[in-house]
């Protein structure tokens, strides 16, 4: 059964995005240097911003009105959604591989995965931008137009989900509950940036970008 999220729960979960926040900071201090430009200046920036940054999750306050911890899928990307006859399936339920099973079965605010699905919109920005630029280095003319198709998708995926749940109880109002799913955009953003300097350091800047 779905219960409301209490002062704890959000302390928990801040304390939670906070550790992580030191621990890919200190990641990134480590591997930066390493990296091709433009990210390792993206990585200094971001390194000169650490107190701002933590400020920034710390002052991440309690929505006013009810809001609810559920089940939810855990790992909510375009990767885990296949489109089948005019209809999507939802697949690959056992949430990040990186966590613990404790703390993939534990309720948790379903703004989750709609953050994790946010986060891929903007993969999928930068990854069709670059197959668009192979060869070419027309980066000024076809990159607001990537910015546009994030900017549209993000708005319209927020649009549906909000008159989807529209009185499920889940949350008093959507207004109340975007400094959560700020801080769970920021919480993937920076699971991210750990999974790309240990695996695939090409990537490293968009994650970047993102937090």
């Amino acid at each position: 059964e779905p219960g409301p999220v209490a002062e704890r729960d959000l302390a928990k979960w801040k304390a939670r995005v906070r550790s992580e926040a030191g621990v890919t900071l200190d990641l990134l201090v480590a591997r930066g240097g390493q990296l091709a430009v433009p990210a390792r200046d993206q990585a200094s920036e971001l390194i000169e911003r650490r107190e701002k940054l933590l400020r920034n999750l710390d002052g991440r306050s309690m929505p006013s009105g009810v809001t609810l911890k559920t089940r939810y899928h855990g790992d909510y990307h375009l990767g885990q959604v296949l489109l089948n006859k005019l209809d999507f399936l939802i697949i690959d339920f056992e949430g990040e591989p990186a966590r613990s099973f404790e703390e993939r079965r534990a309720k948790h605010s379903p703004l989750r995965d709609v953050a994790g699905m946010l986060r891929s919109f903007n993969y999928a920005r930068w990854t069709a931008l670059r197959q668009a630029l192979e060869g070419h280095s027309d980066f000024e003319r076809l990159s607001p137009h990537a910015v546009d198709w994030e900017t549209r998708v993000r708005a319209e995926f927020l649009r549906a989900y909000e008159e989807a749940v529209r009185g499920s109880g889940l949350y008093a109002s959507f207004d109340d509950i975007r400094g959560l799913l700020e801080l769970f955009e920021l919480e993937k953003a920076l699971y991210e940036l750990r999974y790309e300097l240990n695996n695939r350091p090409g990537w490293v800047g968009i994650p970047l970008q993102g937090i």
